[in-house]
């Protein structure tokens, strides 16, 4: 870069500051905005408001939630829509509805703001390694224009499709690792019930190939009691939910996913801030009969 460029963070938590720290050791500024003001790597500049932010940035790069905290940061008058320079780039990786994402594309339009959807798919320790996979939606030119900063925090870039398919994507990765869990939760709990020698199970199933990497890395967190937040509960029971909510509009029988989003319900009542493999570490409770 002959000229230094300025990503503009609207949210700050554990997945974004990563992302940042890995932006920043490749030469670009960085400035944030979080609702509470509070947060920081020690690098990066903290303004009061998304509009702000916008204004003194090349690129926004939004990590919020959910819908609401997208809306309230980016509409208004105080809004990154609000401060973000003509012909900007507006990078939304917050995994939000495909009505959400939708309509900041459509809203970004109307002000000559090239709007991409790019949810990622992995949780904190990808973050911390950039292997993140980016789910981008919007044309090849857009898609294009994003790269050089794709490339820096994560280890490939899908193309979906047009905007809003990254939103889309998103949510059938996240029902069938959703999916997955419950079954691993469940198969857990009657092997327990039935009397395997806890630590052999959960050994055995590290070695198994028809668990995924990702699975596996949740087992070990189970049998060690360590529920560290690498993706919260609340966020993995949300993203649930809009994937139910999705899949209803559009008349798609998932009975299966309805199922495991009540039981991340009761993961999410259970220790919303925890790990979503908390589910294990609840089933196991249960079987324990030792409440």
């Amino acid at each position: 870069m002959t000229t230094q460029q300025t990503i503009g963070f609207i949210g700050f938590g554990a997945m974004a500051s990563r992302m940042a720290a890995h932006l920043e050791k490749a030469g670009y500024a960085t400035l944030a905005y979080t609702p509470s003001g509070k947060g920081g790597d020690g690098v990066t500049r903290f303004l009061p408001t998304p509009a702000e932010v916008a204004s003194k940035s090349d690129i926004v790069l939004a990590c919020v939630p959910d819908d609401e905290a997208l809306a309230a940061s980016m509409y208004g008058p105080q809004g990154v829509l609000a401060g973000i320079k003509a012909d900007g780039l507006l990078l939304n990786t917050s995994s939000v509805s495909p009505e959400a994402a939708d309509a900041l594309q459509k809203a970004g339009q109307e002000k000559n703001i090239c709007v991409i959807d790019c949810p990622v798919s992995g949780s904190t320790p990808e973050a911390e390694s950039a292997n993140l996979v980016i789910l981008a939606g919007g044309n090849d030119a857009a898609i294009a224009r994003a790269q050089p900063i794709f490339d820096k925090i994560g280890r490939i870039t899908i193309h979906a499709g047009p905007s809003g398919s990254g939103a889309r994507l998103k949510l059938v990765i996240n029902g069938i690792m959703g999916a997955g869990l419950a079954a691993v939760a469940e198969g857990i709990a009657y092997g327990l019930a039935a009397g395997l020698d806890r630590s052999m199970l959960f050994d055995a199933l590290d070695e198994m190939a028809v668990i995924s990497p990702h699975h596996k890395r949740k087992i070990k967190m189970a049998k060690a009691g360590d529920f560290s937040p690498q993706f919260p509960a609340r966020l993995m029971q949300k993203d649930m939910r809009l994937l139910m909510d999705a899949a209803a509009r559009l008349a798609v029988p998932a009975p299966t996913l309805a199922a495991v989003t009540q039981q991340l319900s009761l993961a999410r009542r259970a220790a919303e801030n925890a790990d979503y493999s908390v589910l294990i570490g609840v089933m196991e409770k249960i079987v324990a009969n030792d409440a």
